[in-house]
């Protein structure tokens, strides 16, 4: 199959420690585009393939600043501005009275956020990912390691990546159509 035809390779391992050991070697020959899959969290997986640190921190706190002022300003615009009340001498602008909206503002923006935030950074929703054309991709919940470079890697060439997964510990190594 041509490279252009390919998503990518996947490379079939037969335990967590020959995954982990072959995404290693993967990526000290080079290549940053390609995932590993296992049914189970693997201790040291996440340093072999070379996981940094997410954006979701960052997001989630705009959101929650952007809902602390929007839930303040709301407050401030509706008491000081919209329906001024002056009841019994208190300050149009009274803040500590506006405190428990203005958490739950910002406690509810932050959620949003995250929420909408981490369905755009996983590329979220899609519904057919093209590792699901391998049949044997399947074992993937049950049993089976995976490693898959794609593609879009620089470093990517069709045999000379699939000898590196092979002398890397992989099994069996599979075309994956686009």
């Amino acid at each position: 199959m041509a490279d252009a035809q390919l998503y990518g390779l996947l490379a079939e391992f037969r335990d967590p420690e020959a995954l982990v050991d072959g995404a290693r070697r993967v990526r000290e020959a080079g290549y940053r585009r390609f995932d590993a899959f296992s049914p189970m969290p693997i201790e040291g997986l996440a340093e072999a393939i070379g996981f940094t640190r997410t954006r979701m921190p960052l997001v989630v706190l705009i959101g929650g600043l952007i809902g602390a002022v929007a839930g303040y300003l709301l407050q401030y615009w509706v008491s000081v501005i919209a329906y001024p009340l002056n009841v019994g001498g208190r300050p149009l602008n009274s803040w500590p009275y506006f405190i428990p909206v203005t958490f739950e503002t910002t406690v509810l923006v932050a959620a949003l956020f995250g929420v909408l935030g981490m369905l755009a950074l996983n590329g979220l929703p899609r519904p057919h990912h093209p590792l699901f054309a391998v049949e044997q991709f399947a074992h993937a919940t049950r049993d089976g390691f995976f490693l898959c470079i794609e593609t879009a890697d620089a470093r990517f060439a069709g045999d000379e990546t699939r000898r590196l997964l092979v002398e890397a510990g992989a099994t069996e190594v599979f075309d994956v159509p686009a």
